[in-house]
């Protein structure tokens, strides 16, 4: 018995829609609780330099702590920020425009796993 020419494509229809209907479906939102049972457990990668790696990063993460607890604007305006590296912590203070007014946004960073460990705006 010889089965009909349409047989081919139907099987073909039917593989594409088994293999579309396994496809994860993207979402605009994750399922948090998928993710956080994917991850317990599972041990972080870890950075050679730590997750804090350089000055640069240190920067850019105070000033993301800093400008919602002293305002953008303010911790701008202590542009250029420095940021020094001793003993596995960075240190990241503001530039004070002058001697005489005011003081200067500090923020200590852990460099192996980014906790803040301390954050003060000196008067």
């Amino acid at each position: 018995m010889n089965a009909p020419k349409s047989l081919p494509k139907l099987a073909l229809v039917f593989a594409i829609s088994l293999v579309s209907a396994q496809q994860p479906q993207h979402r605009s939102e994750p399922n948090w609780d998928e993710v956080e049972q994917w991850t317990k457990g599972v041990r972080s990668f870890q950075p050679k330099n730590g997750f804090v790696p350089d000055d640069a990063t240190a920067i850019r993460i105070a000033e993301a702590v800093l400008k919602p607890i002293y305002g953008g604007r303010h911790i701008e305006s202590e542009r250029p920020l420095k940021a020094h590296l001793r003993n596995g912590v960075w240190t990241v203070v503001g530039t004070m425009k002058s001697a005489n007014v005011g003081g200067s946004a500090v923020l200590k960073l852990s460099q192996s796993d980014g906790r803040v460990l301390f954050a003060i705006h000196a008067q």
